[in-house]
C-alpha cells in the first residue's frame, strides 16, 4: 500500500513533523522534570522546619521557602507538560486532515492499520 502525498503540502508537512518531532521531546523533557519534582523530599524538610516553627519565625519563614519550592518546581513543570501537550494534540488534529498519524515519532497513513508503511516525509518518492 502506497500513499503519495500532494506535493504543494510537502514544505508544510515536513515543518510539521520536525514540529512535532520538537514539540514531543520538550514533552518528554517536562514529563521527567515533573516527575523528578514530584519525588523531590524538599517538603518533608519543610515539615521537619514546621515543627521547630513553633519557637521561632526563622524556621517558619524556612519551611515556607521549602514548600514554595517543592510547589513552585511541581506547578511549573506541571504547566510545561500542558504547554507541550497542547501543541503535539493540535499537530495530530492537523496531520489527521492530511489523513497522517503518528505512532510514537513515525509517521504513517491513517489507511495502514498494521503500521507496516512509516512515511518519510523528507523523501521526494512520497510525494505526487
Amino acid at each position: 500500500m502506497e500513499l503519495n502525498l500532494a506535493a504543494a503540502d510537502k514544505y508544510e508537512i515536513q515543518q510539521n513533523f520536525r514540529r512535532y518531532i520538537r514539540l514531543k521531546e520538550r514533552y518528554d523533557t517536562a514529563r521527567g522534570a515533573y516527575l523528578t519534582a514530584k519525588a523531590s523530599r524538599v517538603w518533608i524538610a519543610g515539615i521537619i522546619a514546621l515543627l521547630f516553627a513553633l519557637a521561632s519565625n526563622f524556621f517558619l519563614g524556612v519551611a515556607a521557602g521549602l514548600f514554595g519550592v517543592y510547589f513552585y518546581s511541581m506547578v511549573r513543570s506541571w504547566l510545561q507538560i500542558n504547554d507541550a501537550e497542547e501543541g503535539v494534540e493540535e499537530l495530530d488534529r492537523w496531520f489527521d486532515t492530511k489523513k497522517l498519524k503518528f505512532e510514537g515519532s513515525i509517521l504513517y497513513a491513517n489507511s495502514d492499520e498494521m503500521l507496516e508503511n512509516p512515511l518519510d516525509p523528507f523523501d521526494d518518492d512520497c510525494y505526487q
